[in-house]
């Protein structure tokens, strides 16, 4: 990929797989053609692979391709560039320029500030890939680089599981987005992704072999990079992502950083642990040799590794921060519980947290103890205290206290042992100094050895320092008090005196209390109260002793800066001019009572006005203006300083009503039934704005004003008026304090209308079928009435206009009786027409019911058993409930074609029962109410069925030993009689269970699979469409006995000269019958039994010497009646041959030969009448050929 500037990253077109390739062509004749692939440092070449995946390779590389075509592949170039193809020594290359300059080695040297690529190591050349016939697809045959779906890359490195078809969708633009540099901005930051150089600090990429030297990140960059837009050709397609919104794109790219998983934990110690995830897309396996490809992946990812003790939001602090995906983690404390999460980062977005692990420390050893505190000496002991140090998660089982004497060249030994925290260490010597140390042991092991403590024994002859003079008052804060003592007056101890500071507290009763312990002379008493009085001794502590405690000063803590007053309040509702203002006392005076409290008061920016100052918590500030918002804060004043300013407390004083609304009028000509009106704003707003204004409206001024209109409009039109009429309007304005007064009186009148509503006109009937409509004339609005119109109709939106005229009455005929009629009257002047009258209803007189409908057959439903017992003699009938006319149906008539009909209830269906099988019947149904009988329905013809068939005569056609053949019916003579007629044959298994082994049409019936010699019953039952029919009495059929099988060929064995031993296989008995044999000899055609028995063996003496004989045998079961059932033959066997005597054969020579004769056996003769029915066959074929097929 040689260009004269970094090209953007070839995965920028719009499908991935029409990448621009950009090879040098190692020209060459034949089919295969290989193309050098040439990519430079800090751009990427893209390949998709047969499954689908693509492959990433980062450059400074050179990848070898196999056309196997032999032609040149087409090249797909990104937008802003074109190809050009360029021939050198020979040698065919292809380019990818930009397109505003061609390359071309006759055009000038490429400018110094570009980086040129040089031919790299042979070792870094990738192994072959080949073209495939479908390009721009490339097939990826080397196994060592890594390989990814397309829902995998994703920044090259970032990607999450993806469930969904939309997150696939948005993943992949996401992809393209950040390969071409249109992310957006994230986070206010904007950034581009048009090659390596932009996350590489300063701008500028140093790249060797692939590799950055600059770290990653734009918030390594100094200044923010702005996003860069490539410029596209005019034959380039237009991306479809580069109108999506930024933001939206930011939002999305954190969806898939925040899809991490949680760390995992290993290798576990006491104060160590290592932690380890997984990136959210999968990087290059460890085995990948193109590190080049690995470093670009990691660039663009990093990690923040978090840790906690208490797993709550705000105690995680951040203990790592890198690219690797494991990290260890030290400086923990033993038997504690932590818990971690990881956060992941691509350039400078963000994601959110992964879920939290959490893990705990195994347990180790105690920490190592304090040095332990001398608590008094004598001449030959030294009494020791010391404290427990942490245990570390297990328990102290003991302390192990070793000492020496200083000035001898002697190892420490162990004095005491044990759970004691003090100890008296005995038999020393007097004015020797000694060396201590300490050491804690749990069940993990022993801790460290403390400090060294050294002191010595006390001397014979000394005696202890005189008391110290009281300690003295440097400095006083809030908490602590600094003081300071000299020296005790004439010590002359060659040691450096130990100086010991007691306190006492009388507020606590505890007595003095030791605070220092030192050789210095001064010491700072922290964590005190304040504003608190503490007394102070000082002791001197020598070789010789300890001196009287010096005499008890007392000293006091200043006072702190007392805290911020509580925040203003009202303690009663605002006025309109004047605010009551209360606040409470600061909860912490700092130790000393507040003296002053400052109000201060605010109403235009950070201009403050202290209205009041005193030591009351409540002040009225007057004078102020109505509907205007105050800020009011308060601080206050001790001993101990000025306090913190309180909250701000906004009110807001209430307004005052407006004033009268000016220049009420209408706003145009006024309609039939509306009038417009406008109006002006009062002058005077009451200091709040006017929200709304109210209009009201009455027809004389006694009467009762009522509200038209509520509303912020300044213009409003009063509609339901009624026509030619005159009204007197006011208005008035509203704020939040409330209504102000009624304005000056308008008035205003309508125009002329159509006529008023009619009133419900009057319907009285004359006879069932007539009627009379009358109405009354209504108020014309200033106009004559000179019409009406009259509407009638059954229902009242579908009513028809009977009647136009100037009459007020209408008689009306031909009415339906029992019918519910609507009518309504409309007056029309030359204005127009008015509104229609209220309806008025009226209902005709009952009458006998309509002609019954839908009368049809039944079959299924609630009489389905009835018809189930005799569907041939009974017909189900259903009908629809006609019209009752205003009579309610009491009962049906049905009429069959007999002289009286049949009169039933009321019901919707009824059974006709006793009728005769297959007969047609016409059926008419009538409805009888109260009023009469209706008119018969439309005829119905129906026909009942045919009765059930009869089942037929069963018979035993064949019986075998395991099957019966059964026939019953006609059989096969006369099948037409039987069509439609199916048969269910049934077997008795027990005595009272029988199943059914058949059911067809069929007349036979083989049963198979029985056992033999056994009696069977059997029973048959046929059905048609006229139902099932009954069953047959049982039949009793019997299988016969089965024969032997057939034995194999018998043995036969030359004893002597024409005298034979024939034996054959046995059978055992079958079912307690004997098994008798049978031998025969065969003789061409002739056949002669030569024994029948149950041996198994003969002896036979042949008389017929020179004759060919076979011999076969027989088995037959023989039944304790003395019957027999014999079996198939066995096949026969030959007689073996004998050798004549000699002096017959010298006999013979000289005698002429006799004809040979070769008598036919049963195969022989069998296997020559089939070739001789072949031949026929074969004759008969091409006589047919030649005389029928070929002459037509």
């Amino acid at each position: 990929m040689m260009t004269d500037q970094h090209l953007p990253l070839l995965e920028a077109t719009p499908m991935l797989a029409e990448v621009p390739l950009l090879p040098h062509v190692i020209s060459g004749d034949g089919m295969q053609q290989m193309i050098l692939v040439q990519v430079n440092p800090g751009e990427t070449f893209t390949i998709r692979t047969e499954d689908g995946h693509f492959q990433c390779i980062t450059g400074p590389a050179q990848v070898p391709m196999v056309s196997p075509n032999g032609t040149m592949p087409p090249i797909f170039v990104p937008p802003g560039y074109v190809s050009q193809v360029v021939e050198e020594n020979g040698m065919r290359k292809v380019l990818v320029l930009p397109h505003a300059m061609e390359f071309h080695p006759s055009l000038p040297p490429v400018p110094p500030h570009l980086p040129l690529y040089a031919s790299p190591h042979p070792a870094m050349l990738h192994h072959p890939h080949v073209f495939p016939t479908e390009l721009p697809h490339y097939v990826h045959q080397l196994p060592a680089l890594p390989v990814y779906s397309e829902q995998d890359m994703m920044c090259h490195s970032m990607s999450v599981p993806i469930h969904e078809e939309r997150s696939v969708k948005m993943q992949e633009q996401l992809q393209r987005r950040l390969k071409s540099g249109h992310l957006g901005t994230a986070n206010g930051v904007p950034f581009s992704y048009n090659s390596p150089g932009p996350f590489i600090k300063g701008g500028q990429a140093a790249m060797h072999n692939g590799n950055s030297k600059g770290r990653t990140g734009l918030a390594a960059s100094p200044t923010p990079p702005r996003l860069k837009h490539s410029g596209r050709t005019r034959g380039s397609p237009t991306s479809s992502f580069d109108v999506k919104d930024p933001e939206e794109e930011v939002r999305r790219v954190q969806e898939l950083l925040s899809a991490v998983c949680k760390p995992a934990v290993g290798s576990l110690t006491s104060h160590s642990a290592v932690l380890s995830w997984r990136p959210p897309l999968p990087l290059p396996s460890e085995v990948d040799t193109h590190s080049n490809t690995r470093a670009h992946t990691a660039l663009l990812l990093s990690y923040e590794l978090a840790l906690s003790q208490s797993g709550t939001e705000g105690d995680f602090k951040l203990v790592y921060q890198g690219k690797d995906t494991t990290c260890t983690v030290g400086d923990l404390r033993p038997a504690a519980h932590y818990y971690a999460r990881v956060c992941v980062a691509c350039s400078s977005v963000k994601g959110a947290p992964s879920e939290t692990v959490a893990f705990t420390t195994l347990c180790g050893t105690p920490d190592a103890p304090a040095a332990p505190r001398l608590i008094q000496r004598t001449k030959s002991s030294i009494s020791l205290q010391w404290t427990s140090p942490n245990d570390n998660g297990s328990k102290i089982t003991g302390f192990y206290l070793e000492y020496h004497e200083q000035g001898k060249q002697s190892a420490f030994k162990e004095v005491y042992s044990g759970l004691a925290k003090q100890y008296k260490v005995m038999r020393l010597m007097p004015s020797t100094k000694y060396a201590f140390r300490l050491a804690a042991k749990n069940d993990v092991g022993m801790s460290a050895f403390s400090a060294v403590l050294s002191c010595c024994t006390a001397s014979c002859s000394a005696s202890p320092p005189a008391p110290p003079s009281p300690p003295r008052l440097t400095e006083a804060g809030v908490t602590w008090l600094s003081l300071e003592w000299g020296a005790p007056c004439g010590s002359a101890s060659r040691d450096t005196p130990t100086y010991i500071l007691e306190m006492e507290d009388k507020e606590s009763d505890c007595g003095f209390q030791l605070k220092h312990r030192g050789e210095e002379q001064s010491c700072t008493v922290k964590e005190l109260r304040r504003f608190t009085s503490y007394q102070f001794r000082v002791l001197v502590a020598g070789s010789e002793g300890t001196s009287q405690p010096s005499s008890a000063v007392e000293y006091r803590t200043q006072p702190a800066q007392p805290g911020s007053p509580g925040k203003p309040s009202l303690r009663c509702p605002a006025e309109p001019h004047s605010l009551h203002v209360i606040w409470e006392a600061p909860e912490d005076d700092g130790g000393s009572p507040v003296t002053q409290y400052v109000l201060e008061l605010s109403h235009s920016g950070d201009e403050w006005e202290a209205v009041y100052s005193g030591s009351l918590r409540q002040h009225v500030c007057e004078g102020l203006q109505e509907g205007t918002w105050y800020k009011l804060r308060v601080h206050c004043q001790s001993s101990g300083g000025q306090s913190q300013v309180s909250e701000i407390f906004s009110v807001e004083t209430p307004p005052l009503p407006p004033g009268p609304c000016q220049a009420l009028r209408t706003a145009g000509a006024a309609a039939t039934s509306e009038i417009p009106l406008c109006w002006d704003p009062p002058v005077c707003d009451g200091g709040a704005p006017v929200s709304q204004y109210c209009v009201e409206m009455t027809q004389s001024a006694e009467e009762y004003q009522q509200q038209v209109f509520c509303g912020s409009d300044r213009c409003c039109t009063v509609s339901q008026l009624l026509p030619g009429r005159t009204y007197l309007f006011w208005v008035k304005a509203c704020n939040p304090a409330g209504w102000g007064p009624l304005s000056e009186m308008c008035q205003a009148s309508t125009a002329p209308g159509p006529p008023e509503q009619c009133s419900a006109p009057q319907l009285i009937l004359n006879t069932s079928t007539s009627g009379l409509a009358t109405w009354q004339t209504p108020e014309g609005n200033g106009a004559e009435v000179c019409a009406f119109r009259m509407e009638w109709g059954l229902q009242e939106g579908a009513l028809e206009l009977l009647y136009s005229g100037p009459l007020t009455q209408y008689e009306v005929s031909d009415l339906q009786p029992a019918t519910e009629y609507r009518c309504r009257v409309q007056a029309v002047s030359a204005v127009g027409a008015g509104l229609f009258s209220d309806v008025a209803t009226v209902t005709t007189p009952a009458s006998v019911p309509a002609a019954v409908e839908h009368v049809e057959e039944m079959r299924e439903g609630p009489l389905g058993d009835v018809m189930a017992h005799s569907p041939a003699t009974t017909l189900a009938l259903r009908w629809k409930e006609p019209n009752c006319h205003g009579a309610e149906i009491s009962s049906y008539n049905i009429d069959i074609g007999e002289e009286l009909p049949l009169s039933t209830g009321r019901t919707s269906y009824h059974i006709l029962e006793n009728l005769q099988p297959d007969t047609t019947y016409r059926i008419r149904v009538q409805a009888v109410n109260s009023m009469g009988a209706g008119p018969f329905s439309s005829v119905l013809k129906l026909r009942t069925r045919a009765l059930p068939p009869e089942p037929p005569v069963l018979e035993c056609a064949v019986a075998g030993p395991q099957s019966l053949k059964l026939k019953w019916g006609e059989g096969l003579i006369r099948p037409q009689t039987s069509r439609g007629t199916h048969y269910c044959l049934h077997m008795q298994l027990g005595v009272d269970r029988s199943i059914c082994i058949y059911s067809g049409p069929s007349h036979t019936f083989k049963v198979q699979r029985l056992c033999e010699a056994t009696d069977y019953q059997f029973s048959i039952q046929a059905h048609s469409e006229a139902g099932m029919g009954p069953l047959s009495p049982s039949y009793t059929f019997s299988t016969t006995r089965s024969p032997p099988p057939q034995l194999k060929a018998p043995k036969v064995e030359l004893i002597e000269r024409n005298k034979y031993a024939v034996t054959w296989e046995a059978h055992q008995p079958m079912k307690g019958d004997l098994i008798v044999y049978k031998l025969q000899m065969l003789r061409g055609r002739e056949v002669e039994q030569l024994y029948k028995g149950p041996v198994t063996s003969y002896t036979w003496h042949n008389t017929s010497a020179g004759v060919a004989c076979r011999l076969r045998v027989y088995a037959g079961r023989r039944s304790q009646d003395g019957s027999e059932l014999w079996g198939q033959c066995s096949l026969s066997t030959g007689l073996p041959a004998t050798e004549p005597p000699r002096e017959h054969r010298i006999s013979s020579c000289h005698e002429p030969q006799p004809r040979r004769s070769w008598p036919l056996t049963d195969e022989p003769f069998a296997t020559v009448l089939l070739l001789g029915f072949v031949v026929l066959a074969v004759l008969f074929a091409v006589l047919i050929q030649y005389f029928v097929i070929e002459r037509e």
